[in-house]
């Protein structure tokens, strides 16, 4: 069985595992766009912009180019904004380690290797891993082809590197792997959705940290605006630490399944069989035997029976239960911690309770808006967390309920776009002080095309959801729910231009409950 191993744990920088990616990713680039397994064919795959492509040099012109038939099989096939997001790219890392293995093979190579992960959040492994960052090969020869010029970083200065204060593994803690689309939880895995190449809605694993370490990464080019690789969707993965990224998300995946043993994938035909089971496109990858495979959702959900695994599944974060997290909060005794650790599924009931009076543009460096509040559905939750507070173990079955914020059709140009979101921070302070009031980030990886009116979706843009329960539940204990308006503030990891036509749609506040 091959395993996975953290690229920041290797025995050097140019470790074996990295050398032979380093090999194999050269040996894929060296072949021509036409063949099914190059390194920019396995990029199309994922997604491709023509016009994007040939100014980023990616796309010369006259190029033989794949047959229509192969174009429409594998190409532009990614899963985004939906509960395929984490199964597809299993499956579309799974293609590409056989690809690179069989190259790695022919040049004499071990044929167990594996992909190597990046688990920046892991303390001193924030930075891109060294090998990637220099031009030259170990020996001082230059084309390093896990090197491109086109990462920006977080302050689009070539400094490339995650910034832990900007990522969080908050999803990890969400009991549910699917979420709804109608406010509510948008789920570990993301919402119900048939193919959806470019979906509305992303779900909490592909918000943070999917979106923003692309984002991240890749950042802008200071001077022409256009993308770094990482950070479109139609671009990505023709950087060579997209894979890493991915598979340490995969890598998530399996811990959150393990940790605790309670979550569980989707059980139904829709998902385990995958979007051809409607009569939509199947999910398939070109092998390097020159065959074609094709893989369902509930093919992807053992590691053993995939012959693969990682070499550290522990608990990413701490899972809090509802009770824990009352407790913490203060609000029942120490002695009610004898509840124990239960994880308690979301409630199916969702209503607004909140909203912004129109859009709201996002422009500078700051921006604030507000939420009028609906009085019955404020109480609501007011007597939710009451009752919660007075919980015996015999009647804990459900949890109070939660709360979310909404961030709906967000639109723009420009893919690197990440920002925080706060709540309630006093007027006159300083957001950075207060993180107790942060909701979450946002990155807006495939806005760009979200956001064309000649899309599938209409230029619809993208919707985002933040669960902010504890911070409801802290100004609930300071008597400060019953208000009539919410205060946000919004601050852009870096200042958003003009330009870049960056809104927000409406912001929303929403219950979810029993």
């Amino acid at each position: 069985m091959a395993t996975r191993r953290n690229v920041w744990e290797l025995a050097s920088d140019w470790a074996d595992p990295i050398l032979w990616y380093a090999r194999g990713v050269a040996a894929m680039k060296a072949q021509g766009l036409a063949e099914p397994t190059s390194w920019r064919f396995y990029g199309a795959i994922h997604g491709i912009h023509p016009q994007l492509w040939a100014l980023l040099g990616y796309l010369p012109q006259n190029e033989p180019q794949p047959s229509v038939a192969l174009q429409t099989q594998f190409w532009q096939q990614c899963q985004h904004g939906s509960w395929y997001f984490l199964p597809w790219h299993r499956g579309y890392l799974l293609a590409f380690e056989a690809v690179v293995r069989a190259e790695v093979a022919k040049l004499g190579g071990p044929g167990d290797w594996a992909l190597p992960y990046w688990n920046y959040f892991k303390a001193g492994q924030a930075a891109l891993p060294p090998a990637f960052a220099s031009k030259d090969w170990p020996d001082g020869t230059g084309n390093n082809p896990l090197f491109v010029p086109q990462r920006y970083g977080p302050q689009n200065d070539g400094n490339v590197v995650v910034p832990v204060a900007l990522v969080n593994l908050n999803a990890m803690t969400d009991p549910d792997y699917t979420g709804v689309d109608n406010g509510g939880s948008a789920g570990f895995g993301g919402v119900d959705t048939g193919f959806a190449h470019s979906g509305d809605t992303h779900g909490g694993i592909e918000t943070q940290p999917h979106d923003w370490v692309h984002g991240l990464v890749g950042g802008a080019d200071p001077q022409s605006g256009l993308p770094g690789l990482m950070s479109n969707p139609d671009t990505a993965a023709l950087d060579p630490i997209f894979w890493l990224h991915h598979a340490n998300l995969d890598r998530l995946w399996e811990v959150w399944r393990r940790n605790p043993p309670t979550n569980v994938d989707p059980t139904e035909p829709r998902w385990l069989d995958g979007p051809a089971s409607i009569g939509e496109r199947d999910f398939t990858m070109p092998m390097p035997s020159g065959q074609t495979w094709t893989f369902t959702p509930g093919q992807m959900a053992s590691l053993q029976a995939l012959g693969y695994d990682y070499d550290d599944v522990s608990p990413a974060v701490p899972v809090p239960t509802p009770m824990a997290r009352l407790l913490a909060l203060g609000m029942r005794s120490a002695a009610s911690a004898a509840f124990g650790g239960t994880v308690v599924k979301s409630g199916t009931n969702v209503e607004m309770i909140g909203a912004s009076t129109g859009p709201v543009p996002i422009e500078g460096g700051e921006v604030t808006a507000a939420l009028k509040l609906d009085q019955a559905g404020r109480k609501k939750v007011s007597r939710s967390l009451s009752a919660a507070a007075a919980l015996t173990p015999a009647t804990a079955k459900l949890q109070p309920d939660r709360v979310f914020l909404n961030l709906e059709n967000v639109r723009g140009r420009s893919d690197a776009t990440a920002f925080n979101v706060y709540v309630g921070v006093p007027s006159g302070a300083d957001p950075a002080k207060h993180p107790e009031l942060l909701a979450g980030g946002i990155a807006l990886f495939g806005v760009s095309k979200a956001s064309d009116a000649g899309n599938l979706h209409g230029g619809k843009g993208l919707n985002f959801v933040l669960e902010i329960t504890d911070i409801v539940d802290r100004l609930h204990l300071q008597n400060a729910l019953d208000v009539g308006a919410l205060s946000l503030r919004i601050v852009p990891v870096r200042p958003v231009p003009k330009a870049d036509q960056t809104s927000i749609g409406r912001i929303s506040l929403f219950r979810q409950g029993h």
